[in-house]
């Protein structure tokens, strides 16, 4: 396996190394994209996981012991007769982004030594086989099994596949930047789309007496999801080092002084205070989002309950079996909802940070964001499901245009040379934003449910809480200044590194190499078609459930 990975010491390159995927004359780089995208909707499941928390708490049918009432967390992992909480399933949320995010840090310069096809092989093996051992963990009830296989060995895939096209995807795209940087990531917001209604059919076709029907859908997602992978990977091409499109030169430099023309190196970024800043920024903003995100599915269905189908006067705990599972088909669909907006959110708020200006467009986030999560608890009270979706909806497209704008940011401060790497340091904030955002929801959540409370006054004080974060995130945003030039590495040290890096046997001349920039022919078709028709899928889906809704 080991030889496998890594490739062969010498002669031939292995079929998964860097030499391999160097685009040969001819390559249509539109073809790259599709790769991406066929990776990042399968990883980006990771936010619809959602719909399967109120199924596994129900796993065990029938009478539960009474020493379950007053279950600990160490005891939930380990029980084979008591039904788990949400709280307790939310850490497999958290632990998804831990480890995207710490994953990304540590392997970040890996991925540039070795090239995004392996990167990608190893992703699709580690999020499909954390899916395979989770539906173990849920089959024999056991929650620890759940955490390993999910959490830990697919957050690791999480953090490989969603690193693995950003820095491709640019080097294909300079004349794009912002719409690249973009598209890298828009699949990882859209997975959820068509991750979570397939969940949803998949769990009611195998439901019965004996389960929910869990355990089958995580196999048959694996399955799927690996097949989806593996064709993006191989379908990984890099360009040949120096290409660059054909009639396009590189922009004239800015005056903008929050955009320098310098390089800062990686063993100096971390000490920096801009860093840092941008660090909370990032980590401010993904925790309101992540947290609502991960509670969404339960979230819906708690707050409005029977208005959702029309009997406004029924609470959640008043549901019977059937219409407990009518709703959760509506709130599947506001998960998927929630996924749309994450993913458009990505393409319209990376293009208007071109023109708006990195710093100004997260001033937007985080003052849009304030008075929608200050109004939400308002609108859930009132019952107007209406306000209340587009309110999160409008904070869903800012918290995935937040991931997007973010490289762009850090390339304004930092240059470009090691930004690649310093993203995915930057991506601890994720990791940290993975505990924090989740374990702020669920478990003020159940604080507010042990008091008595419920529906829409189970939520108002974690909304609140999130709303704080994003006061926080704007006093940063707000303290971000240009780099003194001490920070700066001599011009004679990038070139040196460039040169380095540079392949003597793949270098070409400027607009020689013969890729079409633009060039749709029937292979690329093919390929966007693959990722196209599911997502078109998704977004059907979505809106024919969340018409509901309204």
């Amino acid at each position: 396996m080991t030889s496998v990975i890594e490739g062969y010491s010498g002669g031939a390159p292995g079929f998964l190394d860097r030499e391999r995927i160097i685009a040969k004359p001819g390559f249509n780089r539109w073809l790259v994209p599709p790769a991406a995208l066929a990776i990042h909707l399968c990883i980006g499941m990771a936010y619809g996981f959602s719909v399967f928390w109120l199924p596994l708490t129900n796993a065990i049918s029938g009478p539960v012991p009474d020493s379950c009432g007053g279950m600990g967390l160490f005891t939930a992992l380990f029980t084979t007769q008591c039904n788990w909480r949400i709280a307790d399933l939310g850490w497999i949320y958290t632990l998804f982004f831990v480890l995207l995010g710490c994953s990304a840090a540590i392997w970040g310069g890996w991925l540039e030594r070795v090239g995004p096809r392996k990167a990608g092989f190893v992703s699709a093996c580690c999020w499909c086989g954390g899916i395979a051992i989770g539906a173990v963990g849920a089959m024999t009830h056991q929650l620890w099994l759940m955490w390993l296989g999910l959490g830990v060995i697919g957050g690791i895939g999480l953090g490989l596949g969603y690193i693995s096209p950003v820095s491709t995807l640019i080097k294909w795209f300079p004349d794009r930047r912002g719409m690249a940087t973009g598209m890298a990531i828009m699949g990882f917001g859209g997975g959820a789309m068509v991750g979570s209604p397939l969940a949803q059919r998949l769990m009611e076709h195998f439901r019965s007496d004996q389960g929910p029907g869990v355990w089958q859908t995580f196999l048959v997602m694996a399955s799927i999801y690996l097949l989806f992978m593996m064709a993006g990977s191989f379908g990984y091409r890099i360009p040949p080092a120096g290409w660059r499109p054909e009639g396009w030169t590189p922009p004239a430099a800015s005056r903008n002084t929050m955009i320098t023309q310098h390089h800062v190196h990686l063993r100096d970024a971390h000490k920096t205070r801009q860093f840092w800043l941008i660090w909370i920024v990032l980590c401010m903003n993904v925790s309101a989002g992540i947290g609502i995100l991960g509670a969404a599915s339960p979230l819906l269905q708690e707050i409005f309950a029977g208005r959702l189908i029309g009997l406004p006067e029924l609470s959640f705990a008043e549901l019977n079996a059937d219409q407990k599972i009518a709703i959760a088909g509506i709130a599947a669909g506001f998960t998927s909802l929630l996924s749309l907006f994450n993913i458009v959110g990505r393409f319209f708020w990376a293009s208007m940070s071109d023109k708006l200006g990195r710093k100004n467009t997260y001033f937007a986030f985080f003052i849009i964001g304030i008075i929608l999560y200050a109004s939400a608890p308002t609108f859930a009270q009132m019952g107007n499901q209406l306000l209340f979706v587009a309110a999160f909806c409008i904070i869903l497209s800012m918290y995935g245009g937040g991931f997007a704008t973010i490289p762009a940011y850090l390339a304004d401060i930092f240059g470009t040379q090691f930004v690649g790497a310093i993203h995915g340091r930057l991506l601890t904030a994720w990791a940290t934003a993975g505990i924090l955002g989740p374990v702020v929801v669920n478990y003020i959540r159940q604080f507010q449910i042990d008091r008595g409370l419920t529906g829409a006054d189970a939520y108002s004080a974690t909304i609140y809480v999130l709303c704080g974060m994003l006061v926080i995130g704007l006093i940063a945003n707000a303290l971000v200044r240009p780099l003194d030039e001490k920070w700066f590495m001599p011009a004679s040290e990038v070139a040196a590194l460039q040169a380095r890096s540079a392949s003597a046997d793949a270098r070409v001349e400027h607009g020689s190499f013969g890729i079409d920039k633009g060039r749709f022919d029937l292979m690329t078709a093919l390929a966007w078609a693959g990722v196209g028709i599911p997502v078109l899928w998704g977004a059907w889906y979505t809106l024919v459930k969340t018409a509901a809704l309204f």
